[in-house]
């Protein structure tokens, strides 16, 4: 691991200081590779945090997770718009400053409503970064290119979350805000650096007069939906995001409450029951690594009708892993199956990202990825208040069952997409 770390930091001195503007692909993995650092500081503690020290109910939970999706589902488009016609480095360094602000909120002021306002803020950033960095970097080294770098760059995450865990537990066990606020820090400190030296040469810039002109801002939005509308491919995918969006916010919102709840965690000698959690968090890790490089090895993106296939296996596979966490019987059982499907969840998010991209025009790719955020926002928003309410007025578990269900409907959606995509390449 500090062979990895020696290696990434004289890649990011030899950009810095080469030249005052950074080549596009290594900066990219920086970038992904600072951004994973900061988030697993935030989320390996962030629900022990706000279950233990803010004292959230289950409805709490979700409700805090469905402020932050609804404003993805409000700023989604605009943002992604913006990125469009003005600049999508610019929208990049505005999202991880947001994002980094946001969690110096909720870390800094463990109270209910501070943590609503984190989320806000925190969302805006999200929105400002989902299409305009995916957008970014394929324009700058090229669309043939950009699938092999957005798989790339989720293994660099996934290795550096590796070893970001240990540094949050190791934080978390003196003090969980102080672990929020160091990926806060970090987040804020990657904004003032891409300020200086992260290129823009592949986006080509409107005049400014449009720029200045909303009516360019409509016109690109326009031609975003109308990608979408006219494509029965781009619709199916849409419909199954929400499906997936249902599904997560439920999930992805209860299952530290549903283990500490439920379950009675084998002693550690005499530990931190943080650490138990960190487990969790490194041992995912591998899992989602290995699988990504599988991914990259096997399948070819140029093969829609595969692609919609292996989507089809990782859902079966994600719909039984989850009821396993949650009807396995023993903490043991509920680990497996939380395991294989965080696994699942990682591969299908760059699979989902670079199909997107093959299938849309580089003028209005970043609309068309927010619009999918959007969607998968949509998503949460209407299925976590009911998969909250469920656990509050019911039991965890049954909370938890009906997330799963949620994703039974993605399955006829992808085999309807492998008819449309292989009536396209006939």
């Amino acid at each position: 691991m500090r062979q990895v770390a020696a290696a990434h930091s004289n890649l990011v001195m030899r950009a810095l200081f080469s030249s005052r503007k950074a080549a596009a692909y290594p900066l990219y993995l920086f970038m992904m590779a600072t951004q994973a650092c900061a988030l697993t500081m935030v989320f390996t503690v962030n629900l022990v945090y706000q279950v233990q020290q803010v004292g959230l109910n289950p409805l709490q939970l979700v409700l805090v997770g469905t402020t932050l999706e609804l404003t993805a589902f409000l700023f989604e488009i605009p943002t992604g718009v913006v990125a469009d016609v003005h600049s999508r480095r610019l929208s990049v360094i505005i999202g991880f400053a947001l994002l980094g602000f946001g969690f110096l909120v909720e870390g800094g002021l463990p109270v209910f409503e501070a943590l609503l306002v984190a989320q806000v803020i925190m969302g805006l950033g999200y929105t400002f970064l989902s299409g305009a960095t995916s957008a970014w970097i394929a324009d700058e080294i090229g669309q043939e290119r950009a699938p092999n770098a957005f798989l790339r760059g989720s293994q660099v995450s996934q290795v550096v979350s590796f070893v970001s865990i240990f540094f949050s537990v190791a934080i978390a066990s003196h003090s969980l805000q102080a672990a929020i606020i160091a990926g806060g820090v970090m987040l804020l400190c990657l904004s003032l650096l891409l300020l200086i030296v992260m290129p823009e040469a592949g986006f080509a810039r409107r005049p400014k007069g449009e720029r200045e002109n909303w009516r360019a801002l409509f016109d690109t939005f326009r031609a975003g939906l109308a990608m979408i509308c006219g494509s029965r491919f781009l619709l199916l995918i849409l419909l199954a995001t929400v499906f997936h969006g249902a599904f997560s916010e439920g999930f992805d919102r209860l299952w530290t409450a549903h283990l500490l709840a439920n379950f009675e965690f084998p002693p550690l000698g005499g530990l931190d029951q943080i650490i138990w959690f960190g487990i969790i968090s490194a041992v995912s890790m591998p899992l989602c690594l290995a699988a990504t490089e599988v991914l990259r090895r096997r399948l070819d993106f140029a093969d829609g009708r595969r692609v919609a296939a292996a989507l089809i296996v990782v859902y079966v596979t994600m719909i039984g892993s989850v009821l396993l966490f949650v009807y396995g019987g023993s903490f043991a059982w509920a680990l497996v199956g939380l395991w294989l499907a965080q696994a699942m969840r990682g591969i299908r998010n760059p699979l989902m990202e670079a199909w997107i991209n093959q299938h849309t025009a580089s003028a209005v790719r970043a609309t068309v990825l927010s619009v999918q955020g959007q969607a998968d926002a949509l998503g949460q928003i209407a299925g976590g208040p009911l998969v909250g309410a469920v656990a509050l007025l019911s039991s965890l578990r049954l909370a938890i069952s009906l997330s799963a269900l949620m994703l039974l409907p993605v399955l006829p959606v992808f085999r309807r997409s492998i008819r449309y995509t292989s009536a396209s390449e006939t």
